[in-house]
């Protein structure tokens, strides 16, 4: 496996949106009260004293919605300072971007994923169950304004949900032609919500290259992240096209992440609950970081056998919590 040196923070599991393969309608949700949260200074000490001495150096803030945490600013410019942080991004749903896009990137965020799963609006209000007005032009506008401050590369998620939004794929792809904006097309995942679209389960990343590929072509792009997408090109075009696909295609021998929640839980693996770490209650019971390290650096060691052995109970088993409240 790749070094483990990618962390994926959640700052809150609240969202101003309620997507249905994030938030299942339906399903009552526990939001996580503001005492059990992990504080800015909590956040900040795990990130100084536990992860950055074990090789962390990549960070990506993630919700819930990230720019519905208070103060998130100050808490960008600090991790940004850290002179061990190499990468730090987050990902939105773009919809309170446009007036904070300036001081985040002001504070040292660089590279930001925004979700944009319809470019029709009624389309995309249904994926994000909005029964009121529509959001879609607030969330184009944050994406506009993102590009103009200087975000490169700013990248577009994109979940294909069989039946909703599956016709749109060549059209979102088209954005990439004469943007250099990068769409990254994610196959649906029954994380929480096994159920839904349950019918149709998901588009293989597979076929969607397949449509592009006869209506543009395609190949393979010189550009690599830091994530699991298998990243394209159309010829010519100035952005590029990435598919994730854990669902039909494994990347486990890829994967270089963990998760922390937004109330101290550190998680290795996105596909299953095996070996949890519950940081924030030990931090508050006195546990020295040192010790919190040592934990921390025990989970890395086993973190591969987690990864395969238990991937299939990922994919077919149930899950004591949403995406968004794992942090995506």
């Amino acid at each position: 496996m790749n070094q483990v040196d990618y962390l994926r923070i959640s700052l809150i599991d609240r969202c101003n949106f309620r997507c249905q393969y994030c938030m299942p309608e339906g399903v009552e949700l526990d939001y996580i009260l503001k005492q059990q949260l992990l504080s800015d200074e909590e956040l900040l000490t795990l990130v100084q004293e536990v992860f950055i001495p074990l090789g962390f150096s990549r960070f990506r803030l993630t919700g819930g919605e990230p720019l519905l945490r208070p103060r998130v600013v100050d808490l960008v410019s600090a991790i940004a300072s850290f002179p061990q942080t190499q990468d730090l991004s987050m990902t939105t749903n773009g919809f309170l971007l446009a007036s904070m896009a300036q001081d985040l990137y002001d504070a040292g965020l660089r590279r930001i994923n925004i979700s944009l799963d319809s470019l029709d609006p009624d389309t995309f209000d249904q994926i994000i169950g909005n029964r009121g007005r529509s959001r879609w032009q607030q969330v184009w506008d944050g994406i506009q304004v993102a590009y103009e401050v200087g975000f490169d590369p700013l990248k577009l998620n994109v979940v294909v949900i069989p039946g909703v939004n599956d016709s749109e794929v060549l059209d979102l792809a088209a954005l990439t032609i004469n943007r250099q904006w990068h769409v990254r097309f994610i196959e649906f995942m029954p994380i929480g919500n096994l159920n839904l679209f349950g019918d149709r389960g998901w588009v293989s990343s597979a076929d969607l290259r397949q449509s592009i590929r006869e209506r543009w072509g395609l190949t393979e792009s010189q550009v690599r992240g830091a994530g699991p997408a298998d990243v394209f090109k159309i010829p010519g075009a100035k952005g590029t096209l990435g598919f994730i696909s854990q669902m039909s295609e494994c990347f486990c021998d890829r994967c270089n992440r963990m998760r922390l929640s937004a109330d101290g839980w550190l998680r290795p693996c996105l596909l299953n609950e095996t070996g949890q770490l519950d940081l924030k209650t030990a931090l508050r019971s006195g546990t020295s970081t040192a010790q919190l390290q040592e934990q921390v650096r025990r989970l890395l060691g086993i973190k591969p056998e987690i990864n395969f052995k238990a991937r299939d109970s990922g994919i077919k088993g149930a899950y004591t919590r949403t995406m968004s409240q794992i942090g995506g």
